[in-house]
Protein backbone atom coordinates (compact mmCIF):
# COMPACT_ATOMS: atom_id res chain seq x y z
CA UNK A 1 0.00 0.00 0.00
CA UNK A 2 3.42 2.54 0.15
CA UNK A 3 3.64 4.55 -2.55
CA UNK A 4 7.33 4.29 -4.42
CA UNK A 5 8.81 7.30 -2.57
CA UNK A 6 12.24 6.56 -0.28
CA UNK A 7 11.76 9.39 1.87
CA UNK A 8 9.65 9.49 4.99
CA UNK A 9 8.58 13.33 4.71
CA UNK A 10 7.27 12.52 1.03
CA UNK A 11 5.88 8.53 1.85
CA UNK A 12 3.52 10.29 4.62
CA UNK A 13 2.54 13.45 2.46
CA UNK A 14 1.39 10.66 -0.74
CA UNK A 15 -0.09 7.75 1.06
CA UNK A 16 -3.40 7.08 0.62
CA UNK A 17 -5.36 4.60 1.92
CA UNK A 18 -7.09 2.15 -0.81
CA UNK A 19 -10.11 0.99 1.14
CA UNK A 20 -12.98 -1.01 -1.07
CA UNK A 21 -16.43 -0.85 -0.48
CA UNK A 22 -16.45 -4.71 -0.20
CA UNK A 23 -13.32 -6.57 1.57
CA UNK A 24 -13.04 -9.99 3.46
CA UNK A 25 -10.32 -11.07 5.26
CA UNK A 26 -10.44 -14.71 4.28
CA UNK A 27 -11.12 -14.40 0.68
CA UNK A 28 -8.40 -11.60 0.13
CA UNK A 29 -5.62 -13.70 2.05
CA UNK A 30 -6.52 -17.06 1.08
CA UNK A 31 -9.00 -17.39 -1.86
CA UNK A 32 -7.37 -14.34 -3.81
CA UNK A 33 -3.96 -16.56 -4.15
CA UNK A 34 -5.72 -20.03 -4.37
CA UNK A 35 -7.12 -18.94 -7.70
CA UNK A 36 -4.11 -17.91 -8.51
CA UNK A 37 -1.83 -20.47 -7.86
CA UNK A 38 -3.63 -23.69 -5.40
CA UNK A 39 -0.04 -24.57 -5.07
CA UNK A 40 1.45 -21.89 -3.72
CA UNK A 41 3.07 -22.37 -0.23
CA UNK A 42 1.78 -20.40 2.72
CA UNK A 43 2.62 -22.17 5.71
CA UNK A 44 5.27 -24.43 6.59
CA UNK A 45 4.48 -25.99 10.22
CA UNK A 46 7.64 -27.38 11.86
CA UNK A 47 6.57 -30.24 14.09
CA UNK A 48 8.72 -30.87 17.68
CA UNK A 49 10.66 -33.37 15.71
CA UNK A 50 11.94 -31.24 13.30
CA UNK A 51 9.87 -32.32 10.48
CA UNK A 52 8.09 -29.39 8.14
CA UNK A 53 4.95 -29.52 6.97
CA UNK A 54 4.30 -27.32 3.40
CA UNK A 55 0.86 -25.85 3.50
CA UNK A 56 -0.44 -24.63 0.24
CA UNK A 57 -3.28 -21.58 -0.66
CA UNK A 58 -5.15 -24.51 -1.89
CA UNK A 59 -5.58 -26.33 1.22
CA UNK A 60 -6.25 -23.19 3.45
CA UNK A 61 -9.10 -22.68 0.96
CA UNK A 62 -10.41 -26.41 0.93
CA UNK A 63 -10.14 -26.47 4.58
CA UNK A 64 -11.49 -23.29 5.50
CA UNK A 65 -14.72 -24.32 2.83
CA UNK A 66 -15.30 -27.40 4.70
CA UNK A 67 -15.24 -25.81 8.11
CA UNK A 68 -17.51 -22.80 7.44
CA UNK A 69 -19.57 -25.36 5.63
CA UNK A 70 -19.72 -27.06 9.44
CA UNK A 71 -20.37 -24.31 11.43
CA UNK A 72 -23.26 -23.03 8.93
CA UNK A 73 -24.77 -26.90 9.44
CA UNK A 74 -24.35 -26.68 13.42
CA UNK A 75 -25.86 -22.90 13.61
CA UNK A 76 -22.87 -20.63 13.50
CA UNK A 77 -23.50 -17.70 11.19
CA UNK A 78 -23.11 -13.79 10.54
CA UNK A 79 -22.25 -12.11 13.38
CA UNK A 80 -21.64 -15.46 15.81
CA UNK A 81 -18.10 -15.87 17.97
CA UNK A 82 -16.31 -18.87 17.39
CA UNK A 83 -13.58 -19.09 19.90
CA UNK A 84 -10.13 -20.62 18.61
CA UNK A 85 -7.76 -22.25 21.62
CA UNK A 86 -4.83 -23.49 19.74
CA UNK A 87 -0.78 -22.86 19.24
CA UNK A 88 0.90 -21.96 16.29
CA UNK A 89 -0.08 -24.59 13.68
CA UNK A 90 -2.03 -24.86 10.26
CA UNK A 91 -5.56 -25.31 11.45
CA UNK A 92 -5.64 -22.40 12.83
CA UNK A 93 -5.23 -19.68 10.04
CA UNK A 94 -7.66 -22.53 8.35
CA UNK A 95 -9.93 -22.07 10.93
CA UNK A 96 -9.84 -18.04 11.01
CA UNK A 97 -10.10 -17.98 7.24
CA UNK A 98 -13.40 -19.71 7.62
CA UNK A 99 -14.74 -17.45 10.34
CA UNK A 100 -14.10 -14.83 8.06
CA UNK A 101 -15.55 -16.28 4.89
CA UNK A 102 -18.91 -17.46 7.13
CA UNK A 103 -19.39 -13.67 8.16
CA UNK A 104 -19.00 -14.70 12.00
CA UNK A 105 -16.48 -13.31 14.36
CA UNK A 106 -13.09 -14.75 15.36
CA UNK A 107 -12.40 -14.52 18.79
CA UNK A 108 -8.30 -15.95 19.47
CA UNK A 109 -7.89 -17.44 23.10
CA UNK A 110 -3.98 -17.96 24.37
CA UNK A 111 -2.75 -21.09 25.08
CA UNK A 112 -1.17 -19.28 28.14
CA UNK A 113 -5.00 -18.80 29.66
CA UNK A 114 -5.79 -21.12 32.46
CA UNK A 115 -9.14 -22.01 33.54
CA UNK A 116 -10.41 -18.57 35.19
CA UNK A 117 -9.77 -16.56 31.58
CA UNK A 118 -11.15 -18.94 29.40
CA UNK A 119 -14.14 -18.47 31.50
CA UNK A 120 -14.83 -15.01 31.66
CA UNK A 121 -13.93 -14.65 27.79
CA UNK A 122 -16.32 -17.25 26.41
CA UNK A 123 -19.08 -15.52 28.76
CA UNK A 124 -18.39 -12.66 28.11
CA UNK A 125 -18.05 -13.02 24.20
CA UNK A 126 -21.12 -15.16 24.11
CA UNK A 127 -19.16 -17.42 21.96
CA UNK A 128 -21.37 -20.38 20.59
CA UNK A 129 -18.55 -22.55 18.99
CA UNK A 130 -14.87 -23.38 20.52
CA UNK A 131 -12.47 -25.12 18.38
CA UNK A 132 -9.34 -26.26 20.43
CA UNK A 133 -7.39 -30.14 21.50
CA UNK A 134 -6.95 -31.74 24.01
CA UNK A 135 -4.65 -29.83 26.10
CA UNK A 136 -7.40 -26.96 25.87
CA UNK A 137 -10.50 -29.54 26.44
CA UNK A 138 -8.46 -30.53 29.48
CA UNK A 139 -9.46 -26.87 30.40
CA UNK A 140 -12.54 -26.37 29.99
CA UNK A 141 -13.57 -29.55 31.86
CA UNK A 142 -13.74 -28.07 34.98
CA UNK A 143 -15.41 -24.57 33.77
CA UNK A 144 -17.77 -26.11 30.99
CA UNK A 145 -20.89 -25.56 32.62
CA UNK A 146 -20.25 -21.84 32.82
CA UNK A 147 -19.88 -21.04 29.44
CA UNK A 148 -23.55 -22.72 28.44
CA UNK A 149 -23.73 -20.68 25.20
CA UNK A 150 -21.09 -23.24 23.50
CA UNK A 151 -23.51 -25.12 21.19
CA UNK A 152 -20.31 -26.75 19.46
CA UNK A 153 -16.97 -28.10 20.47
CA UNK A 154 -14.29 -29.09 17.96
CA UNK A 155 -11.04 -30.53 18.86
CA UNK A 156 -7.76 -31.22 16.27
CA UNK A 157 -6.91 -33.81 18.46
CA UNK A 158 -9.95 -35.89 17.34
CA UNK A 159 -13.70 -36.90 19.39
CA UNK A 160 -14.26 -37.08 22.98
CA UNK A 161 -17.39 -36.82 25.22
CA UNK A 162 -19.44 -33.65 23.95
CA UNK A 163 -16.88 -32.88 21.36
CA UNK A 164 -16.53 -33.12 17.60
CA UNK A 165 -13.55 -34.45 15.64
CA UNK A 166 -12.18 -31.53 13.95
CA UNK A 167 -10.75 -33.28 11.03
CA UNK A 168 -13.83 -36.07 10.95
CA UNK A 169 -16.42 -33.34 11.13
CA UNK A 170 -14.70 -31.62 7.73
CA UNK A 171 -14.11 -35.13 6.33
CA UNK A 172 -18.21 -34.92 5.85
CA UNK A 173 -18.63 -31.28 4.95
CA UNK A 174 -18.50 -30.11 1.17
CA UNK A 175 -15.55 -27.83 -0.04
CA UNK A 176 -17.50 -25.76 -2.20
CA UNK A 177 -18.60 -22.76 -0.07
CA UNK A 178 -19.41 -19.40 -1.33
CA UNK A 179 -17.97 -16.38 0.77
CA UNK A 180 -20.80 -13.78 2.66
CA UNK A 181 -20.28 -10.55 1.67
CA UNK A 182 -18.98 -8.12 3.69
CA UNK A 183 -17.65 -4.97 4.06
CA UNK A 184 -14.35 -3.18 5.70
CA UNK A 185 -16.91 -2.02 8.84
CA UNK A 186 -18.08 -5.63 9.57
CA UNK A 187 -16.97 -7.46 12.51
CA UNK A 188 -14.33 -9.76 11.78
CA UNK A 189 -12.66 -10.65 15.25
CA UNK A 190 -12.18 -9.55 18.74
CA UNK A 191 -9.37 -9.37 21.06
CA UNK A 192 -9.60 -8.96 24.80
CA UNK A 193 -7.51 -6.04 26.20
CA UNK A 194 -5.03 -6.56 29.72
CA UNK A 195 -7.90 -5.46 31.49
CA UNK A 196 -6.35 -2.32 32.88
CA UNK A 197 -8.99 -0.98 34.46
CA UNK A 198 -11.35 -3.92 35.56
CA UNK A 199 -12.00 -7.25 33.42
CA UNK A 200 -10.25 -7.21 29.86
CA UNK A 201 -12.45 -5.47 27.68
CA UNK A 202 -13.13 -7.48 23.77
CA UNK A 203 -12.15 -5.06 21.09
CA UNK A 204 -13.95 -5.72 18.19
CA UNK A 205 -12.44 -5.32 14.76
CA UNK A 206 -13.73 -4.91 11.14
CA UNK A 207 -12.20 -6.81 8.52
CA UNK A 208 -10.51 -3.11 7.23
CA UNK A 209 -8.15 -3.87 10.24
CA UNK A 210 -6.13 -6.09 8.20
CA UNK A 211 -5.69 -3.50 5.35
CA UNK A 212 -5.21 -1.26 8.40
CA UNK A 213 -1.92 -2.83 9.41
CA UNK A 214 -0.31 -3.03 5.75
CA UNK A 215 1.52 0.09 6.30
CA UNK A 216 2.87 -0.67 9.93
CA UNK A 217 3.88 -4.05 8.25
CA UNK A 218 5.98 -2.45 5.21
CA UNK A 219 7.37 -0.07 7.33
CA UNK A 220 9.03 -1.87 9.73
CA UNK A 221 9.36 -4.58 7.54
CA UNK A 222 11.50 -2.06 5.26
CA UNK A 223 8.99 -2.25 2.17
CA UNK A 224 7.53 -5.66 2.66
CA UNK A 225 7.32 -7.98 0.64
CA UNK A 226 10.52 -8.37 -0.89
CA UNK A 227 11.25 -11.11 -2.69
CA UNK A 228 12.17 -14.01 -0.86
CA UNK A 229 10.86 -12.85 2.03
CA UNK A 230 9.65 -15.49 4.61
CA UNK A 231 8.38 -14.29 8.33
CA UNK A 232 7.47 -15.17 11.38
CA UNK A 233 7.19 -14.85 14.99
CA UNK A 234 7.48 -16.49 18.74
CA UNK A 235 4.27 -14.71 19.49
CA UNK A 236 1.02 -16.60 20.08
CA UNK A 237 -1.10 -16.43 17.47
CA UNK A 238 -3.72 -15.39 19.89
CA UNK A 239 -2.64 -12.40 20.20
CA UNK A 240 -2.91 -9.14 18.02
CA UNK A 241 1.25 -8.68 17.47
CA UNK A 242 1.56 -12.63 16.33
CA UNK A 243 -1.89 -12.62 14.20
CA UNK A 244 -2.48 -8.54 12.73
CA UNK A 245 1.63 -8.40 12.53
CA UNK A 246 2.39 -11.88 11.18
CA UNK A 247 0.17 -14.66 10.36
CA UNK A 248 -2.76 -12.28 8.94
CA UNK A 249 -0.43 -10.39 6.21
CA UNK A 250 2.33 -12.76 5.67
CA UNK A 251 -0.61 -14.67 3.91
CA UNK A 252 -2.38 -11.32 2.26
CA UNK A 253 0.94 -10.48 0.57
CA UNK A 254 1.92 -14.00 -0.22
CA UNK A 255 4.74 -14.60 1.72
CA UNK A 256 5.02 -17.97 3.32
CA UNK A 257 4.26 -17.77 7.51
CA UNK A 258 6.83 -20.11 9.61
CA UNK A 259 4.46 -22.05 12.07
CA UNK A 260 6.61 -23.42 15.13
CA UNK A 261 5.06 -23.76 19.06
CA UNK A 262 7.25 -22.74 21.51
CA UNK A 263 5.84 -24.09 25.04
CA UNK A 264 8.74 -21.52 26.73
CA UNK A 265 10.97 -19.41 24.31
CA UNK A 266 14.42 -20.74 23.56
CA UNK A 267 17.02 -18.48 22.56
CA UNK A 268 19.15 -21.10 20.91
CA UNK A 269 16.31 -23.14 19.30
CA UNK A 270 14.77 -19.56 17.89
CA UNK A 271 18.12 -19.39 16.51
CA UNK A 272 18.39 -22.91 14.59
CA UNK A 273 14.41 -22.33 13.60
CA UNK A 274 15.14 -19.04 11.81
CA UNK A 275 18.25 -20.41 10.15
CA UNK A 276 16.88 -23.88 9.00
CA UNK A 277 13.85 -22.78 7.59
CA UNK A 278 15.46 -19.15 6.03
CA UNK A 279 13.42 -16.68 7.72
CA UNK A 280 14.01 -13.12 6.62
CA UNK A 281 11.79 -11.37 8.17
CA UNK A 282 10.95 -11.67 12.52
CA UNK A 283 8.80 -10.24 14.83
CA UNK A 284 10.54 -10.39 18.27
CA UNK A 285 9.20 -9.07 21.27
CA UNK A 286 11.98 -6.66 23.43
CA UNK A 287 12.36 -9.72 25.87
CA UNK A 288 12.71 -12.47 23.18
CA UNK A 289 15.43 -10.28 21.76
CA UNK A 290 17.01 -9.82 24.79
CA UNK A 291 17.30 -13.69 25.44
CA UNK A 292 18.79 -14.19 22.16
CA UNK A 293 21.17 -10.88 22.94
CA UNK A 294 22.34 -13.28 26.15
CA UNK A 295 22.74 -16.66 24.00
CA UNK A 296 25.76 -17.46 22.04
CA UNK A 297 26.73 -15.36 19.61
CA UNK A 298 25.23 -16.68 16.23
CA UNK A 299 28.26 -16.05 13.73
CA UNK A 300 29.66 -19.49 12.53
CA UNK A 301 26.80 -21.66 14.48
CA UNK A 302 23.65 -20.75 12.53
CA UNK A 303 23.34 -19.22 9.00
CA UNK A 304 21.00 -16.24 9.93
CA UNK A 305 19.34 -14.82 6.63
CA UNK A 306 17.14 -12.19 8.44
CA UNK A 307 16.34 -9.02 6.80
CA UNK A 308 13.99 -6.98 8.64
CA UNK A 309 13.09 -7.28 12.41
CA UNK A 310 10.41 -5.76 13.73
CA UNK A 311 9.93 -5.07 17.93
CA UNK A 312 7.30 -3.61 19.82
CA UNK A 313 5.19 -4.50 23.07
CA UNK A 314 7.37 -3.02 25.45
CA UNK A 315 10.40 -0.84 24.82
CA UNK A 316 13.16 -2.16 23.15
CA UNK A 317 16.06 -0.19 24.96
CA UNK A 318 19.42 1.09 23.47
CA UNK A 319 21.53 -1.37 24.10
CA UNK A 320 19.11 -4.34 22.91
CA UNK A 321 19.19 -1.92 19.54
CA UNK A 322 22.92 -1.43 18.99
CA UNK A 323 23.07 -5.36 19.48
CA UNK A 324 21.14 -5.68 16.75
CA UNK A 325 22.90 -3.57 14.04
CA UNK A 326 26.16 -5.65 15.49
CA UNK A 327 25.44 -9.25 15.99
CA UNK A 328 22.53 -9.36 13.57
CA UNK A 329 23.55 -6.85 11.22
CA UNK A 330 20.53 -4.76 10.62
CA UNK A 331 18.54 -2.28 12.45
CA UNK A 332 15.78 -3.26 14.72
CA UNK A 333 12.92 -1.31 14.10
CA UNK A 334 10.89 -0.64 16.98
CA UNK A 335 6.87 0.18 16.55
CA UNK A 336 3.89 1.15 18.95
CA UNK A 337 0.23 0.21 19.04
CA UNK A 338 -2.33 -0.91 21.29
CA UNK A 339 -4.47 -3.76 21.17
CA UNK A 340 -7.61 -1.20 20.09
CA UNK A 341 -5.48 0.53 17.39
CA UNK A 342 -2.44 -0.56 16.41
CA UNK A 343 0.58 -0.49 14.75
CA UNK A 344 0.68 3.45 13.67
CA UNK A 345 4.43 4.45 14.89
CA UNK A 346 7.30 2.84 14.04
CA UNK A 347 11.28 3.10 12.76
CA UNK A 348 12.17 2.07 8.91
CA UNK A 349 15.74 1.90 9.31
CA UNK A 350 16.07 1.18 5.01
CA UNK A 351 14.85 5.40 4.79
CA UNK A 352 16.74 6.34 7.79
CA UNK A 353 13.98 6.75 10.19
CA UNK A 354 15.38 5.03 13.37
CA UNK A 355 16.85 6.37 16.68
CA UNK A 356 17.86 4.36 20.22
CA UNK A 357 15.31 4.94 22.57
CA UNK A 358 12.67 6.66 20.68
CA UNK A 359 9.52 4.27 19.29
CA UNK A 360 9.49 5.49 15.30
CA UNK A 361 7.43 8.05 13.41
CA UNK A 362 3.92 8.33 12.56
CA UNK A 363 3.11 5.04 9.99
CA UNK A 364 1.75 6.70 7.01
CA UNK A 365 -2.31 7.01 6.57
CA UNK A 366 -2.00 7.15 10.87
CA UNK A 367 -2.74 10.58 12.40
CA UNK A 368 -0.78 9.99 15.84
CA UNK A 369 0.19 12.96 18.59
CA UNK A 370 1.48 13.47 22.46
CA UNK A 371 -2.28 15.33 23.29
CA UNK A 372 -3.41 17.08 26.46
CA UNK A 373 -5.73 16.45 28.88
CA UNK A 374 -8.34 18.80 26.99
CA UNK A 375 -7.28 17.10 23.74
CA UNK A 376 -5.04 19.77 22.32
CA UNK A 377 -1.97 19.33 21.14
CA UNK A 378 1.35 18.92 22.98
CA UNK A 379 4.17 20.95 22.45
CA UNK A 380 7.76 19.60 21.29
CA UNK A 381 8.98 18.10 24.00
CA UNK A 382 5.96 18.54 26.71
CA UNK A 383 4.38 14.83 27.89
CA UNK A 384 1.06 13.98 27.47
CA UNK A 385 -0.94 10.84 26.10
CA UNK A 386 0.33 9.23 23.10
CA UNK A 387 -3.52 9.43 21.00
CA UNK A 388 -4.67 8.19 17.76
CA UNK A 389 -7.23 10.25 15.62
CA UNK A 390 -10.48 8.54 14.19
CA UNK A 391 -11.47 7.66 11.64
CA UNK A 392 -8.65 5.31 11.06
CA UNK A 393 -9.00 1.73 9.34
CA UNK A 394 -6.92 -0.13 12.03
CA UNK A 395 -8.73 1.50 15.03
CA UNK A 396 -11.47 -0.39 16.78
CA UNK A 397 -15.15 -0.37 16.21
CA UNK A 398 -16.40 -0.60 19.79
CA UNK A 399 -15.56 -2.79 22.95
CA UNK A 400 -17.92 -5.71 23.02
CA UNK A 401 -21.36 -4.67 24.87
CA UNK A 402 -19.21 -1.79 26.28
CA UNK A 403 -20.73 1.14 25.46
CA UNK A 404 -19.78 3.56 27.82
CA UNK A 405 -16.33 2.22 27.75
CA UNK A 406 -15.70 3.11 24.32
CA UNK A 407 -17.17 6.70 24.64
CA UNK A 408 -14.71 7.03 27.71
CA UNK A 409 -12.03 5.91 25.37
CA UNK A 410 -11.92 9.13 23.04
CA UNK A 411 -11.35 12.74 23.83
CA UNK A 412 -13.33 14.09 20.61
CA UNK A 413 -12.10 12.27 18.00
CA UNK A 414 -8.65 11.44 19.55
CA UNK A 415 -8.35 7.55 21.07
CA UNK A 416 -6.56 7.51 23.62
CA UNK A 417 -3.97 5.20 25.20
CA UNK A 418 -2.98 5.61 28.49
CA UNK A 419 0.76 5.76 27.44
CA UNK A 420 2.53 8.94 28.52
CA UNK A 421 4.54 9.83 26.09
CA UNK A 422 6.52 13.49 24.16
CA UNK A 423 7.87 14.17 20.68
CA UNK A 424 10.97 15.45 20.08
CA UNK A 425 12.72 17.44 17.76
CA UNK A 426 12.79 15.78 15.13
CA UNK A 427 9.11 14.29 15.40
CA UNK A 428 10.13 10.92 17.08
CA UNK A 429 7.77 9.91 19.74
CA UNK A 430 9.05 8.71 22.49
CA UNK A 431 7.47 6.50 25.40
CA UNK A 432 7.41 7.28 28.73
CA UNK A 433 5.56 5.45 31.42
CA UNK A 434 1.62 4.31 31.89
CA UNK A 435 -0.93 6.96 33.57
CA UNK A 436 -2.58 3.81 34.49
CA UNK A 437 -1.62 0.62 36.15
CA UNK A 438 -0.99 -1.65 33.23
CA UNK A 439 2.17 -3.97 34.03
CA UNK A 440 4.39 -4.75 30.81
CA UNK A 441 6.21 -8.09 30.93
CA UNK A 442 8.05 -10.02 28.47
CA UNK A 443 6.18 -8.08 26.29
CA UNK A 444 2.76 -8.86 27.74
CA UNK A 445 0.31 -6.17 28.50
CA UNK A 446 -1.25 -6.96 32.17
CA UNK A 447 -3.94 -5.66 33.85
CA UNK A 448 -3.94 -5.67 37.88
CA UNK A 449 -7.51 -6.60 38.36
CA UNK A 450 -8.22 -10.29 36.61
CA UNK A 451 -4.67 -11.10 38.37
CA UNK A 452 -6.28 -9.06 42.10
CA UNK A 453 -9.58 -11.25 41.41
CA UNK A 454 -7.98 -14.65 40.97
CA UNK A 455 -5.78 -14.18 43.85
CA UNK A 456 -8.49 -13.49 46.55
CA UNK A 457 -10.04 -16.38 45.29
CA UNK A 458 -7.14 -18.39 46.81
CA UNK A 459 -8.58 -19.69 50.80
CA UNK A 460 -5.86 -17.98 52.53
CA UNK A 461 -5.86 -14.56 51.25
CA UNK A 462 -8.07 -11.98 52.24
CA UNK A 463 -7.04 -8.76 50.14
CA UNK A 464 -4.58 -8.43 47.15
CA UNK A 465 -2.98 -6.01 44.89
CA UNK A 466 -0.33 -6.14 42.39
CA UNK A 467 1.69 -3.92 40.49
CA UNK A 468 5.04 -4.21 38.45
CA UNK A 469 8.36 -4.38 39.81
CA UNK A 470 11.11 -3.10 37.65
CA UNK A 471 13.23 -6.13 36.06
CA UNK A 472 16.34 -5.70 33.41
CA UNK A 473 14.73 -8.63 31.67
CA UNK A 474 11.72 -8.71 31.21
CA UNK A 475 11.19 -4.84 31.42
CA UNK A 476 8.69 -5.65 34.48
CA UNK A 477 7.15 -8.70 36.61
CA UNK A 478 4.13 -9.38 38.73
CA UNK A 479 4.72 -8.55 41.99
CA UNK A 480 1.35 -9.03 44.68
CA UNK A 481 1.06 -7.70 48.08
CA UNK A 482 -1.21 -9.84 49.87
CA UNK A 483 -3.14 -9.68 53.22
CA UNK A 484 -3.41 -12.98 54.45
CA UNK A 485 -6.73 -13.94 56.48
CA UNK A 486 -6.57 -14.65 60.15
CA UNK A 487 -6.13 -18.16 60.12
CA UNK A 488 -3.01 -18.75 57.97
CA UNK A 489 0.60 -17.43 58.59
CA UNK A 490 2.95 -16.09 56.05
CA UNK A 491 5.95 -18.54 54.63
CA UNK A 492 7.18 -19.48 51.87
CA UNK A 493 5.67 -22.34 51.16
CA UNK A 494 2.17 -20.73 51.31
CA UNK A 495 3.64 -18.00 48.44
CA UNK A 496 4.25 -20.64 46.37
CA UNK A 497 1.15 -22.28 46.66
CA UNK A 498 -0.40 -18.40 45.67
CA UNK A 499 1.94 -18.44 43.10
CA UNK A 500 0.97 -21.80 41.26
CA UNK A 501 -3.13 -20.74 42.24
CA UNK A 502 -2.70 -17.88 39.56
CA UNK A 503 -0.50 -19.72 36.97
CA UNK A 504 -2.85 -22.52 36.44
CA UNK A 505 -6.16 -20.24 36.87
CA UNK A 506 -4.75 -17.50 34.43
CA UNK A 507 -1.57 -17.67 32.82
CA UNK A 508 1.99 -18.66 32.98
CA UNK A 509 2.82 -14.91 32.26
CA UNK A 510 0.48 -13.68 34.47
CA UNK A 511 1.31 -14.99 38.07
CA UNK A 512 3.24 -12.86 40.22
CA UNK A 513 6.86 -13.66 40.45
CA UNK A 514 7.29 -12.04 43.83
CA UNK A 515 4.54 -12.26 46.43
CA UNK A 516 4.81 -9.43 49.48
CA UNK A 517 2.91 -10.51 52.59
CA UNK A 518 1.27 -7.58 54.86
CA UNK A 519 -0.71 -6.35 57.31
CA UNK A 520 -2.96 -4.28 55.20
CA UNK A 521 -2.85 -2.24 51.62
CA UNK A 522 -2.71 1.57 51.79
CA UNK A 523 -6.07 2.71 50.47
CA UNK A 524 -7.42 6.02 49.94
CA UNK A 525 -10.56 7.31 51.62
CA UNK A 526 -12.50 6.05 48.81
CA UNK A 527 -11.50 2.41 49.05
CA UNK A 528 -8.91 2.36 46.71
CA UNK A 529 -5.78 0.94 46.56
CA UNK A 530 -2.74 3.48 46.38
CA UNK A 531 -0.26 1.29 44.27
CA UNK A 532 2.36 4.01 43.87
CA UNK A 533 2.70 3.31 47.48
CA UNK A 534 3.09 -0.25 47.50
CA UNK A 535 5.84 0.41 43.86
CA UNK A 536 8.38 2.17 46.58
CA UNK A 537 8.61 -0.79 48.88
CA UNK A 538 10.46 -2.26 46.21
Amino acid sequence: MLPPARDYDELYRQFRWQVPARFNIGVDACDRWAAIDARRLAILAVQSDGHTQEISYGWLKETSNRLANALRAHGIGRGDRVAILLPQAPEVAAIHIAVYKLAAIALPLAMLFGADAISYRLQNSGAKALITNAQGLAKLAPIRVEAPGIELILSIDGPETGTLGFHETLARASADFTPEPTTPDDPAMMVYTSGTTGQPKGALHGHRVLLGHLPGIETHHEFFPQPGDRIWTPADWAWAGGLLNVLLPGLYCGVPVVARRFDRFDPEEAFALMARQGVRNAFIPPTALRMLRSALKPQGRHDIRLRTVGSGGEALGAETYEWGKSALGLTINEFYGQTECNLVLSGCGAIGVSRPGAIGKPVPGHTVAVIRPDGERAAVGEVGQIAMRRPDPVMFLEYWDRPEATREKFIGDWMTTGDQGLVDDDGYFHFVGRDDDVITSSGYRIGPTEIEDCLIKHPAVALAAVVGKPDPVRTEIVKAFIVLKPTHAPSDALAADIQAFVKTRLSGHEYPREVAFIDELPMTTTGKVIRRLLRTRG
